[in-house]
């Protein structure tokens, strides 16, 4: 039987690539053009990659069932991320809160899915995120979280296990607390 395997589930915007910060909260790039991966990001991807981990990005993007975003666009977004940082998996949420679906941080349906369909074990997984739905989602599936904290205006409502100030410091505390 094969062992189950240890991943890294990313949040996109801010932790991957650039969000844009509107009244001290953050926002989704609107055109491809816009969407800007953070020049560290293949690097840490490959450092992750190289220690045994699974890179999985899940990722809430309501606009597009609000009819705000075009699929096509997240779309490309992806296509970008995945020719820059190789992922293995990339799970997206199109819906708001009023859907109440299971799929939506800080539910931890996305993180539940990529278990399943990778065979991931979960307590042996990180999530990186920059917001409380993030670290609520993770704590809730039962992995470790390490919440990257750029100031936003908005608060915590559970304790990540790690608080960093970017992805590089992200990466850093996952390779140490794993022992890798």
């Amino acid at each position: 039987m094969n062992q189950p395997k240890r991943a890294v589930f990313f949040d996109r915007d801010g932790v991957l690539n650039e969000a844009r910060v509107k009244d001290g909260k953050p926002y989704p790039p609107d055109t491809l053009a816009d969407f800007v991966i953070f020049a560290d990001a293949p690097e840490v991807c490959t450092s992750l990659r190289d220690a045994g981990f699974l890179l999985v990005v899940v990722t809430n993007q309501p606009d597009i069932g609000r009819g705000t975003q075009a699929e096509e666009v997240v779309d490309a977004m992806h296509e970008e991320l995945n020719k820059s940082l190789h992922l293995d998996a990339i799970y997206i949420c199109p819906h708001s809160d009023e859907h109440a679906c299971d799929c939506r941080k800080p539910k931890p349906g996305m993180i539940y899915m990529a278990s399943e369909e990778h065979g991931i074990n979960i307590a042996g997984s990180y999530l990186v995120g920059d917001r409380w739905r993030d670290v609520t989602c993770g704590n809730g599936a039962g992995c470790k979280t390490v919440f990257i904290d750029y100031g936003y205006d908005e608060r915590l409502r559970d304790a990540p296990n790690a608080t960093v100030r970017n992805l590089a410091e992200a990466r850093d505390w996952i390779l140490s607390e794993a022992n890798l």
